[in-house]
């Protein structure tokens, strides 16, 4: 809804919650239309609230004489009080950083994991940096990847590198290795089977 009221210009009536200056004595005819305009953009800026929440939500912001207010009511019964909100961030932030990659999770699903709590956090208004995650992922990977993770040190500036770029970068590691671990045990597979028919070969001799 924010991007929604931004990309209409309308932010501003919600945010700033403020009349527009009153005309000057004598003012032109783009003086007057561009009055007209900011004079506008409150009731345009309660009409997208309105229309852009449920019945039952719509009933609890009804009676909102700005979309200021309005905006406020829906902040604090989605999100709680200021109290609430700072809690739920301490508690995001701590498990944030207990976050670590499981033994059979994929480098994929850790992300996930990881960019799920993020969210969370940025949510609750809190600018939360990408090159903070990669830091996180880069420190917490077990030790299977510390090769790779040389390399790309060695390769470029990690404090660059993009959340994307490292994951994919990951994941083409787990899947040399993966494809590795089923050829060799593919091979090991044809190596039991071809020994088992000698044997049988053996034992149908006279």
């Amino acid at each position: 809804m924010k991007t929604y009221l931004q990309a209409h210009d309308l932010w501003s009536a919600v945010e700033n919650n403020a009349e527009p200056p009153p005309l000057r004595a004598n003012p032109t005819v783009a003086q007057m239309r561009q009055h007209v305009e900011e004079t506008a953009k409150k009731p345009k800026a309660m009409a997208c609230l309105q229309n852009g929440v449920s019945d039952v939500i719509f009933t609890r912001i009804m009676a909102c004489d700005s979309p200021k207010q309005a905006w406020d009511r829906l902040k604090e019964e989605f999100m709680g009080s200021e109290k609430t909100r700072q809690q739920q961030l301490i508690n995001l932030r701590r498990d944030f950083e207990n976050l670590k990659m499981k033994e059979a999770e994929t480098i994929k699903q850790y992300a996930d994991r990881i960019m799920a709590t993020v969210n969370n956090i940025r949510l609750l208004g809190v600018d939360f940096a990408e090159s903070r995650v990669v830091e996180k992922v880069i420190t917490t990977l077990p030790e299977r990847f510390e090769s790779k993770i040389s390399s790309l040190e060695d390769s470029r500036d990690l404090t660059t590198i993009s959340l994307s770029e490292l994951v994919n970068s990951l994941y083409a590691l787990e899947q040399r290795r993966a494809n590795r671990q089923e050829e060799n045990s593919e091979g090991a597979f044809q190596a039991r089977a071809k020994e088992s028919s000698s044997a049988n070969q053996r034992g149908k001799k006279p």
